[in-house]
């Protein structure tokens, strides 16, 4: 590990808030990780997994050990743009229009079931995901700098939902898929559940602030700053242009993927303690980060393939770096 251009403060930051989340979710080091890297990379995850797997608990102890506004926005068919972006409203003393703000002025946002929403909320979201503002009325509101959209679908259930488009799942960094946790875990949580006694209802509460939004920030300039090999460029740029022509994949990763993939590599070399990127970086991250930007055939459908497993196979396809 190369530790030199790294200091001990901010190495810290991603040990601490990970550490303090593993108090109350076992079993899911590999998601914690995950959303700690879209956070560090600047961007935002989509979080899949059956009811009751925790999701929406993920990411209130992520908001809370990292001391940022936390906000919620439960998705249904009838929920409008101004519910999430916010709304002028008249002020009968001044005589003014005022604004508002909605759920998405806080650091961290919770779409909790997205593909519920209709078509033009959706695009109202995908906005504020791609330049970080709102339009209201013809005025520009800028959001928090350390905003992140963390979205959760079920992967069960398809009435009354909204499939999302390609070009809003293309902005999210990662698809993250949560399964359950193992036989020791699940013991372990439901021990943890009875000890919290009157917390076990909200276990987030439990959770200390161990950082806060200027750690985020903190991060993120880390990240920029970690070195990728032209070599390692290279490999990620390859595994992006074979998945478009890969045979079991009816529309292939699209060149934003590249660029992301990078870009969480660089986050995840810097969490790991390290300046530089490495091909296991891109290996590693390459499921999360291609497998809602692939389309697959009928034939691989009916074959019973899944993304993750055409994705691993088109890695053992392209050769790595050395």
């Amino acid at each position: 590990m190369n530790q030199e251009n790294i200091s001990p403060e901010v190495l810290s930051i991603g040990r601490r808030v990970q550490s303090e989340v593993e108090r109350v979710i076992y079993g899911q080091s590999m998601a914690i990780q995950s959303l700690l890297v879209a956070l560090t990379a600047g961007g935002h995850a989509l979080i899949e997994g059956v009811p009751g797997i925790a999701k929406t608990l993920l990411a209130r102890s992520l908001a809370a050990a990292l001391r940022c506004r936390f906000a919620r926005i439960q998705f249904t068919p009838d929920l409008m743009p101004a519910d999430i972006t916010g709304v002028n409203v008249f002020d009968a003393k001044t005589g003014d229009f005022r604004f508002r703000a909605g759920p998405l002025f806080a650091d961290i946002v919770l779409a909790d079931e997205i593909n519920r929403a209709p078509a033009k909320t959706q695009a109202a979201l995908l906005e504020a995901m791609q330049d970080y503002q709102v339009s209201i009325d013809g005025q520009t509101h800028e959001l928090s700098r350390s905003f992140t959209v963390l979205a959760t679908q079920n992967p069960i259930e398809y009435e009354g939902t909204y499939p999302l488009p390609e070009a809003q799942l293309d902005r999210f960094l990662m698809k993250v898929v949560i399964d359950y946790p193992a036989e020791s875990d699940e013991r372990a949580m439901l021990k943890s559940a009875q000890a919290l006694g009157e917390k076990a209802a909200h276990p987030h509460t439990a959770i200390e602030p161990v950082a806060g939004p200027e750690d985020i920030a903190r991060l993120r300039a880390a990240a920029r700053a970690v070195r990728v090999d032209e070599t390692v460029l290279e490999y990620a740029l390859r595994l992006v242009r074979q998945s478009r022509g890969f045979a079991s994949f009816s529309l292939g990763a699209s060149p934003r993927a590249a660029i992301m993939l990078v870009q969480a590599a660089r986050a995840l070399a810097l969490l790991r303690g390290r300046d530089y990127v490495t091909p296991d970086e891109i290996q590693l991250l390459a499921p999360p980060v291609l497998r809602h930007r692939v389309r697959l055939t009928p034939e691989a459908e009916i074959e019973g393939l899944t993304a993750d497993r055409c994705i691993q196979a088109l890695i053992a396809q392209v050769e790595i770096p050395r």
